[in-house]
């Protein structure tokens, strides 16, 4: 009777099993389910991200049409390098990147180019600076290569826009300052073209050298007041503020 009872079909529970799969289910009942974790700070990301991208194109707008002279000029980088600062790197390529889009479609691809070459960049380079926590030489002397790179690149971009060659103005005005040196001096010389053109890049990369400085002046002042400070300046630099 046992025989024709039992169904050969049937298989044997595995008891292992049956003790695996009870155990599985005490698991489940004592550890409740979780929701998924979605990350709060992308929407944040991306809100300031386009704010301080907007800010920019906004103070470079403004100062094309209605200068203030070197005020607003010290802040074309700030806003950009204010994103890496925060976000990281991403966000502030996005940031130069979307600067670009918008000043591109309120003043032409020109104007946006002018923009983007050397100031985004530049805003992505002191960024990357600030946040290493490099000394303030190391992050003038990259801006101020950049920012004579920036200067060639706008003279070389307008000349062929134009089909006049910029670069013989600037030689004009360096010659004028050159020849007003040497008569105050009373040095009776004439300069050399290779004198001349040496003295207009030097001249192009010290004005660079001071705005880095003052640029990293203003964001000292400005960046710690908002809660992302950056390098601290030379002690020179701390006592005179100071003392001011």
């Amino acid at each position: 009777m046992s025989i024709l009872n039992s169904s050969p079909d049937e298989p044997e529970a595995d008891p292992s099993l049956e003790s695996s799969n009870a155990s599985l289910s005490n698991n489940l009942e004592q550890q409740p389910l979780q929701r998924p974790q979605v990350k709060v700070d992308a929407p944040l990301r991306m809100v300031e991200t386009a704010f301080l991208a907007s800010t920019a194109s906004l103070i470079w707008f403004i100062n094309f049409y209605f200068p203030l002279g070197p005020v607003l000029r010290i802040f074309f980088p700030v806003p950009i390098a204010l994103v890496y600062l925060r976000w990281g790197k991403r966000a502030a390529w996005m940031s130069a990147v979307t600067s670009g889009l918008l000043l591109s479609v309120l003043m032409g691809p020109v104007r946006s180019m002018l923009f983007v070459m050397p100031f985004a960049l530049m805003g992505v380079l002191l960024g990357a600076t600030w946040h290493r926590r490099v000394p303030w030489i190391v992050s003038i002397t990259l801006g101020t290569l950049l920012g004579t790179l920036g200067v060639f690149f706008r003279l070389w971009f307008l000349s062929m826009l134009s089909g006049e060659d910029l670069w013989v103005y600037v030689i004009n005005q360096v010659t004028e300052i050159i020849e007003w040196i040497f008569l105050k001096l009373q040095i009776l010389a004439t300069p050399s073209v290779f004198a001349i053109q040496l003295g207009a890049m030097l001249l192009i990369a010290f004005n660079n050298l001071i705005y880095l400085f003052v640029v990293h002046l203003a964001a000292w002042l400005l960046l710690d007041r908002l809660g992302n400070p950056i390098p601290r300046p030379p002690r020179w630099v701390q006592v005179l503020m100071d003392y001011e």
